[in-house]
């Protein structure tokens, strides 16, 4: 009989508590809201839309600089035809083995391009916006990276942001 200890699917609450813990950080405060962000429809389908990836696994290009760790608040523009093999990982909330290995499993820039190429989206921007998460400040991110990144994504003209969280 197995006696290992199961672990929840998705146990990111609790790895982030022990892990900002081990850090010598104040317990997270998760943010929560009682009203859900409105709801904003596609204003034409998929097939015919801009499409930007944002990711937050602290994902960079080689000769970019490396996101520290104590709530970096910068955001790094990767180039949609950057090859996997030029992208890096630094990030202190998750193990990165696997995104070292292969990181389309937290910026699946390729996949998007695929999409494109068959059509099912219309076309993925110019860029990638890449940040690294675990910031401890909710009110520097709704103030300061969250805004950067929607400027950057409405002067890109995307229409769809695929937002993938580490």
């Amino acid at each position: 009989m197995n006696q290992t200890k199961h672990r929840p699917p998705v146990d990111y609450i609790e790895r982030t508590k022990d892990q900002y813990s081990a850090l010598g950080y104040p317990p997270y405060a998760w943010v929560h809201s009682d009203t859900p962000p409105p709801f904003s429809p596609l204003r034409k389908p998929l097939s015919e839309s801009k499409c930007a990836l944002v990711a937050s696994g602290g994902i960079y290009a080689q000769g970019q600089v490396a996101f520290h760790f104590k709530d970096d608040l910068s955001v790094r523009l990767i180039d949609r035809d950057t090859p996997n093999t030029a992208l890096r990982t630094t990030h202190f909330a998750y193990d990165l083995t696997a995104s070292r290995q292969d990181p389309g499993c937290v910026f699946p820039l390729r996949t998007l391009c695929e999409l494109e190429r068959v059509s099912l989206i219309g076309e993925v921007s110019a860029n990638a916006y890449t940040f690294m998460g675990g910031i401890y400040s909710s009110r520097r991110v709704r103030e300061i990276l969250a805004p950067a990144i929607a400027d950057r994504l409405q002067q890109d003209e995307v229409d769809v942001a695929v937002m993938v969280p580490v």
